[in-house]
């Protein structure tokens, strides 16, 4: 069978195979992405933001408004919504970018604490995501980081997951289901917190059972406004996957399940929360350098033990709230 697209670099692979006197590899190998598929991926990523840009656009300048565009804009800025979430986008992004996850889990925790439905927090949060998920997930592919196989085998099930949970927290009433999302969010950081103690060895199999994990991360990070990297990326990481290659699958997927996510609460709640999400993205944009910084300076267990442990705090005081 004839070899197509053959890699005539001077890599390590051909170094290996030139050794053994065997051919060299496809380019698809040593180049995952520049594959077809992650070529589909990378536009339809582009294109989706692209669409999602000139819809926000639209509705701003062109909506049914009783206010300009502009005029818009002025209040949104002079209103203590935005600034609420310009300093929950800044913590979360921070914790984000300093330890790979958990923005979704933090935004929403102080979202649901500053008085808001865990739909609006949901919906808040998962709308944001959809700008900082697409630009992570094309940096990963262009990268190398991502793993087709895995991806592919995350993404429908994830798409589905979120469909579900998006469509559950938007019926349900706001009293009966913030409990359970507290709870949820609780466990979440206690979940972080344990990964301080945790031992990681790489395993070169494939992981088992990615379409069930995936309907499950999708289901909870849309009912709990994040969670997919807690319970997807910690546990195929934890059961010994390749770090690299599932944090950027993961990242990838997260996207278009995200994407999927923020449509069914715009369609399905009435209140729109745009002060919020833009209070979100923008502090989400100056947070970046912070994180950086935190990485750095900051061992990542001290992190983990911060994060879950703020994480678990906030959750038991939305419980408490919302029982008394």
């Amino acid at each position: 069978m004839k070899i197509r697209n053959l890699d005539l670099s001077d890599n390590p692979i051909n170094a290996e195979h030139q050794a053994l006197g065997l051919p060299p590899v496809e380019d698809d190998i040593t180049h995952p992405s520049r594959h077809p598929v992650m070529r589909i991926a990378v536009w339809a990523v582009t294109f989706m933001l692209i669409g999602v840009v000139a819809f926000l656009t639209t509705r701003l300048f062109n909506g049914t408004h009783q206010l300009t565009g502009w005029e818009l804009i002025t209040e949104t800025l002079t209103g203590d919504a935005f600034w609420k979430a310009v300093a929950v986008g800044l913590l979360a992004q921070t914790v984000d970018g300093a330890l790979g996850m958990a923005y979704g889990i933090t935004s929403s925790s102080f979202l649901m604490a500053t008085g808001s439905t865990p739909a609006v927090a949901s919906a808040s949060v998962h709308i944001a995501e959809v700008f900082t998920t697409g630009v992570s997930g094309i940096s990963h592919v262009k990268l190398g980081n991502v793993n087709r196989s895995l991806f592919l085998r995350l993404l429908i099930p994830g798409m589905l997951g979120a469909s579900l949970g998006a469509w559950t927290v938007s019926s349900v009433d706001a009293a009966v289901i913030k409990p359970f999302v507290s709870v949820y969010l609780f466990l979440m950081g206690l979940y972080i917190i344990s990964k301080i103690f945790r031992t990681i060895q790489v395993r070169k199999e494939a992981p088992k059972h990615v379409a069930k994990l995936g309907l499950l991360g999708g289901y909870v990070d849309a009912v709990g406004g994040g969670g997919w990297g807690p319970v997807v990326t910690t546990t195929l990481v934890g059961t010994g996957q390749d770090p690299r290659t599932t944090i950027g699958s993961v990242n990838l997927a997260e996207f278009f399940l995200t994407f999927i996510s923020a449509s069914v609460f715009a369609m399905l709640i009435d209140e729109t929360p745009w002060p919020t999400v833009a209070g979100l993205v923008v502090g989400g944009l100056f947070a970046a350098p912070f994180a950086a910084y935190l990485t750095k300076r900051l061992h990542t267990k001290t992190l983990l033990a911060i994060v879950g442990s703020v994480i678990a705090l906030i959750s038991t005081y939305n419980l408490y709230r919302a029982l008394y």
